[in-house]
């Protein structure tokens, strides 16, 4: 009886330590329900929200530039719609004429009186020399004896003065010479019969009494000058080479 109880008694135990989980279990068992930490999670949480706050600062930035932009883009709106009402108050004032009037006359380096001059029983004019005739300051276009304009050289923008005698006779005096510069070309001819000054792929008007005065002929080279800030359509003659051969 005392065997059987003590056969029954290690077949217990025997079973009992069977069922025990092992340390190695053990240990795996509490690897698998416990999540695993590890020294850089600190650094990975960090990390992020540090992202997040550079993704947050690059979309305030974009948005800040498209604020300016939109801000910039309705000033220069601002500014054309004022030129333009600047543009429709000033147009029914100023003809054709008077534009081209003052715009040659800015050009000039002189001073520009507008208006006539009374003297005795002559009158004296003020005006701007197109490269042909003066235009006065109400626009009307005034003779200039082109032998005169070759002799004097004078170029397109320079300011003039003009008495008219009682006896009608004009007389001109060159008053505010424009800056001038001086160009070589070739003289050549229009199909027009003008005479042109070729060069830089440029061509200016010249007087034909300037170039019968140098004997001038096609192919010669021909000095000019021109209005040295701005540009011409007439170039005046200060002197013509003859070819050689």
């Amino acid at each position: 009886m005392s065997n059987q109880n003590k056969n029954l008694a290690d077949d217990l135990a025997m079973e009992s330590e069977l069922n025990r989980p092992s340390d190695k279990d053990y240990s795996g068992a509490k690897a698998d329900n416990t999540p695993a930490l590890s020294a850089s999670s600190p650094r990975l949480e960090l990390g992020t929200k540090a992202g997040q706050v550079n993704q947050v600062n690059q979309e305030e930035t974009v948005s800040l530039a498209k604020s300016k932009m939109v801000l910039i883009k309705k000033l220069l709106n601002n500014i054309k719609e004022n030129n333009d009402r600047l543009l429709q108050l000033l147009s029914p004032s100023l003809g054709a004429k008077d534009e081209t009037a003052i715009s040659i006359g800015q050009l000039s380096d002189g001073s520009f009186e507008a208006g006539e001059e009374a003297v005795g029983e002559s009158r004296t004019i003020e005006g701007v020399f197109d490269g042909e005739n003066m235009i006065g300051p109400d626009g009307k276009q005034y003779s200039v004896p082109a032998n005169y304009a070759s002799k004097s050289k004078l170029v397109e923008g320079d300011i003039l003065k003009l008495v008219i005698t009682s006896s009608g006779t004009f007389i001109y005096k060159q008053i505010g010479p424009i800056e001038r510069a001086r160009v070589v070309g070739i003289l050549d001819r229009s199909p027009a019969g003008d005479y042109l000054a070729a060069a830089d792929g440029k061509k200016w008007r010249l007087l034909t009494a300037s170039v019968t005065y140098y004997k001038g002929e096609i192919g010669d080279e021909v000095v000019i000058l021109v209005p040295k800030n701005s540009e011409s359509k007439w170039a005046a003659v200060e002197n013509i080479v003859r070819k050689t051969g």
